[in-house]
Parts: structure tokens; C-alpha cells; sequence
């Protein structure tokens, strides 16, 4: 195979945390070949484009972040890959200056990227083979500073697929059945991050707490990490199925797991569950929220949840609404709903089995659960005003009059800023996990402290 030295290569990744951790995997296996990691601003001679394809709103952001970046590097090969590769790769062959699309397994091949060479092979290559032959799972990790945070937050993907066959969720038909990597491979990977710099690790998938390898589940492979060098070790999203005692219990007696849910919920209707086909109503997910958060000391929970899902009555909606302003909830992420291609929902549209809601009232059923979220994030916040918080810090920006403003997080999740007095002082905190007195949190829900040490 040919070493494609001094050939740069920068890679542009949209969606979600898994994107991110098989896009620097793909750039590792790439150096291994030869290439130079590089930006686009520094001229790349191939610029890979991780897309998304979860919603129409994701899949328009794609393309336009696709030729925004062909009008801006016009001497680029372009190489789009992923979700969006996979589920729609018609529309991305319509678009003039795409080189290589990809699918979901197919990006990881990297002689793929090697073959893109003008006058080669005829253009774009398009290799995308059918999500239902996946079979093999395919690493990711963060190795790489542009693809991580200043090095001190680390993406590791330990599970790929779905088997819970949600009635509106493409992501079967892009990403395959559920299936996951090897225990010994993600804890030797994980040894690697944190002897790279690491401070803490984030575990993604498409449906983390699927986690299966051989007789181990989740919390068998969350004690088994508990025993890297990291500070931190993060549950990116997981099903309110999985919450269990077990998984609770584990968290509140860990110093390692940060105390940090993302618990999707989609809806606070038993009837939209039902039709959604969710594994759980809203009374087991009021419990599980209930019991991590009495259980686990300072544990956030954020949540997601679907508006104007095809057959969503007004009673509907309002006990969602009731049922979310209950919740001792830390975030709320509000979507509207997207009707998919080839989904079951999809289908119960065509045969006219549900309706569409009017998007008048899609658009203020979302505004009025967007205005509900931020009530909750700022009551969530303000209960930490005042206290003292490790806060693991990341990055900085000018903060005005000269001054620079680093930020981090903490342990449960929550963005916190302090004023530095000069570069010195910031790079002093880069990478750093120290102790910070909450002092104020501004109109725009953002929280300010002071270091203590």
C-alpha cells in the first residue's frame, strides 16, 4: 500500500460524540499511513466531512457545510462519510466537488482515502454497503487535540447499533444491529488515553448502555475503567432502562463516574410512548430520575424530548409538560419531530394509520418546552452558587478589556468560566482539575467562579 507522505489531511466532524471518536480514529489510522494531520485553513490535500443524518435539519446543515467547505478549497479532495453517506448517498453524489462518499462502515477502509487521487479512479467513489450485513464493530478514540479538547476530555466508543427499534429512529438503517467491542480492547485503549494526557474518558455509542461482551454489561466494563489513571470517567447518553439499581448504586459509591445522566424521554404522553414503541412509561422514568438523583450526591440529568410527534394531541403535550416541570431535570434538549425515510413512523404516515401535527403548533409546543428547559437548567444552576466545585478546565477565549476567560466542567457536568489575567495564568489551568468557588450565574445561564488554589 502506498505511504502518502507529507499529504495532509483535516477532518470536519457534524453530529454526534460517537462521530467524534471514530473521526479521530480514522485520522490515527490515516498517520499510520502516512498522511499529516493538518486544517483546512493550512490547505489540506484531503478534507474528510463526518456527517449526520439523524434529522432533515442535520442532514441540511451537512450540506451546506459541504459546499461551504468545496467553494472555500477548491484544490481539496473531499471525502464525506458516515451517517449521511450511508442513509442518503444519491442526494451527496448531486453535489458538484464531493470526491469519496463513504458509508458507515465503508470510512473506516482507509485505502479508500488513499484511492482518492485525481485521475486515479472515476469520481466520487461511492462505497456504502447495507447497514443489515454490519457484522464487525470498528474502534474510536480521541487521540488527536483538534478532535478532543485541549487533551483533557477523551471520546471512547464502546458500543455501535441499535436493536430497540424506536418507530421513528433512522438510526438503525445508518448505523445496524447493536454490537460492541471487546472489555480487554476498551480498557487497554482507555490505559492509552490517559497515558496521552487524558483527564477524563467519555463512553458513546448509539446505545451505550446496550453494552455487551461476552457475559460483561455496562457496569461490569465501568469497574474494570474505574482502574485507569483518569480523573474522570463519563456516561455520554443512556436509556431509562438501564438505569437500574445496580448502575445507580455503582455511581453513588464511585469517586471515578461522574455523576451524570443523559436519559432520553422523548415524551411525557403514555400513549405517544406507546406509539413511539419506548421500553419504559413515565412513571418508570420518574422513578429512575427520582432515585439517581436522592442517591447519587449533586447528580445531573439532562433529558431530551420530541414535539409534535405524528398523532400528538394537545392533552398530550400538556402532560409532557406537566410531567417535565416536575423533574428535578439539570438540561432539557427539545426537538421537533422528523419524520425519517423508511422508518415504521414513516410507513404509519404513508397509510394515513397517524397524522401530522400542524406546524403552527409544533413550532409553539416547542418554544413553550424550550422556555420550560431553561426555567429548569437555571434552578438546576443556581443551586450551586456559592459552593465549591472541581471543575476539570479545557479552554479559554478573550473575555474583554484584555482579559482571558477559561472554562470547564464539572464533575456533573456543569460549564463554569473564570477571568485569567493573562495567557500565563490560563495555560496554567489548561488540563487542570482545581477546585472553584461558584460565585454567579448571568442572564444567559452561564456560571462564574473563582479558583481557590
Amino acid at each position: 500500500m502506498k505511504k502518502h507522505t507529507n499529504k495532509k489531511v483535516a477532518a470536519v466532524t457534524l453530529g454526534c460524540k460517537l462521530n467524534y471518536s471514530e473521526t479521530s480514529a480514522i485520522l490515527d489510522d490515516l498517520c499510520g499511513e502516512g498522511w499529516q494531520l493538518s486544517s483546512i485553513e493550512d490547505g489540506a490535500d484531503l478534507i474528510v466531512i463526518h456527517t449526520c443524518a439523524v434529522t432533515k435539519q442535520a442532514e441540511q446543515k451537512c450540506r451546506q457545510k459541504i459546499r461551504g467547505i468545496i467553494k472555500k478549497n477548491p484544490a481539496s479532495r473531499i471525502a464525506v462519510i458516515g451517517c449521511y453517506s450511508q442513509f442518503n448517498p444519491e442526494a451527496l453524489s448531486a453535489i458538484e466537488g464531493i470526491d469519496a462518499i463513504l458509508g458507515s462502515n465503508d470510512k473506516f477502509d482507509i485505502q479508500s482515502y488513499n484511492d482518492v487521487t485525481p485521475g486515479t479512479i472515476p469520481l466520487p467513489l461511492v462505497k456504502v454497503s447495507p447497514a443489515g450485513t454490519f457484522e464487525k464493530i470498528y474502534p474510536g478514540y480521541s487521540l488527536h487535540a483538534a478532535d478532543s479538547v485541549d487533551r483533557t476530555r477523551a471520546f471512547l466508543k464502546i458500543q455501535d447499533g441499535c436493536d430497540y427499534g424506536c418507530s421513528y429512529c433512522a438510526i438503525p438503517l445508518f448505523r445496524g444491529r447493536s454490537r460492541s467491542l471487546p472489555a480487554a480492547t476498551l480498557v487497554e485503549r482507555a490505559h492509552l488515553l490517559a497515558l496521552s494526557g487524558y483527564r477524563e474518558i467519555v463512553l458513546t455509542g448509539v446505545n451505550t448502555g446496550d453494552y455487551r461482551s461476552g457475559s460483561l454489561k455496562l457496569c461490569d466494563l465501568l469497574r474494570k475503567l474505574e482502574e485507569v489513571s483518569v480523573s474522570r470517567i463519563r456516561i455520554s447518553s443512556i436509556e431509562p432502562d438501564i438505569v437500574d439499581n445496580e448502575l445507580i448504586s455503582l455511581v453513588a459509591g464511585s469517586n471515578k463516574i461522574a455523576p451524570h445522566f443523559h436519559i432520553p424521554l422523548q415524551s411525557g404522553s403514555d400513549t405517544i410512548l406507546r406509539a413511539m414503541r419506548r421500553r419504559y412509561d413515565t412513571a418508570l422514568y420518574r422513578d429512575r430520575v427520582l432515585q439517581s438523583v436522592q442517591r447519587i450526591a449533586d447528580c445531573a440529568i439532562g433529558a431530551d424530548v420530541i414535539v409534535g410527534y405524528p398523532g400528538e394531541t394537545e392533552e398530550d403535550f400538556i402532560l409532557m409538560y406537566r410531567f417535565l416541570e416536575q423533574l428535578p431535570l439539570a438540561s432539557l434538549h427539545v426537538f421537533s419531530c422528523s419524520v425519517r425515510p423508511g422508518t415504521s413512523l414513516a410507513r404509519q404516515i404513508a397509510t394515513g394509520e397517524r397524522k401530522p401535527v400542524d406546524p403552527v403548533e409544533i413550532r409553539r409546543r416547542y418554544r413553550e418546552l424550550t422556555e420550560l428547559g431553561l426555567r429548569l437548567e437555571a434552578h438546576f444552576k443556581g443551586r450551586f452558587i456559592g459552593k465549591e466545585c472541581k471543575v476539570l478546565f479545557e479552554r479559554s477565549k478573550p473575555a474583554g478589556k484584555g482579559m482571558l476567560q477559561c472554562s470547564g466542567y464539572t464533575r456533573n457536568y456543569l460549564k463554569v468560566a473564570v477571568a485569567c489575567a493573562d495567557l500565563q495564568q490560563q495555560q496554567a489551568l489548561v488540563g487542570k482539575e482545581l477546585p472553584v468557588l461558584i460565585d454567579s450565574l448571568d442572564k444567559d445561564l452561564n456560571l462564574k467562579g473563582i479558583v481557590l488554589s
